[in-house]
């Protein structure tokens, strides 16, 4: 399927504009931050994601801790899959690094980099939650969101699971 005949909706969140796309059958296929700047591909029609803007903004009230949405991902190489895949296991409120990530996934530290450019092709951020995903050292990078919005959803669960952001909680 092609973005065209993807469908999208914009909605205000406490974090910024964001955007998502469906396909035909209503399963996300991408999401975007700063929708303000960048609009998404296709047709607008934001009854079509109205499922996906309910369940983000009971994220952004501190009522979800995990999505509960049918995607369907229309890219990416075995590698990448498997760096969304993995980013998905990162409980809510927790970060691990792309070491950790990578070793996972059977690679050494050498990995890590590639690790840091399948977060950078997740087409669904938020949903697959590339946020969590820090450096070795605990450092906030690599974020196509930008790390002032990385370091507003990190601040904002730890808030919300009520103890301080711990970088390696789940390392």
């Amino acid at each position: 399927m092609t973005d065209a005949a993807h469908r999208w909706g914009a909605f205000h969140t406490r974090f910024g504009t964001f955007a998502a796309s469906v396909d035909e059958q209503g399963r996300l296929v991408r999401f975007h931050f700063h929708a303000d700047k960048h609009r998404p591909r296709g047709m607008q029609d934001d009854a079509a994601v109205a499922h996906v803007r309910k369940q983000v903004e009971e994220y952004c009230d501190g009522k979800r801790r995990a999505f509960d949405l049918d995607i369907h991902i229309e890219e990416g190489s075995a590698f990448e899959r498997g760096v969304w895949d993995a980013m998905t296991r990162i409980p809510y409120g927790e970060t691990v690094s792309y070491g950790v990530i990578a070793k996972e996934l059977g690679g050494g530290p050498e990995t890590a980099r590639a690790v840091g450019a399948g977060c950078n092709g997740n087409p669904i951020p938020l949903i697959i939650p590339c946020h969590r995903v820090v450096g070795a050292d605990g450092a906030l990078v690599g974020f196509g969101g930008g790390l002032p919005l990385k370091r507003a959803l990190l601040d904002f669960e730890s808030v919300v699971v009520g103890r301080p952001r711990d970088l390696f909680a789940s390392a």
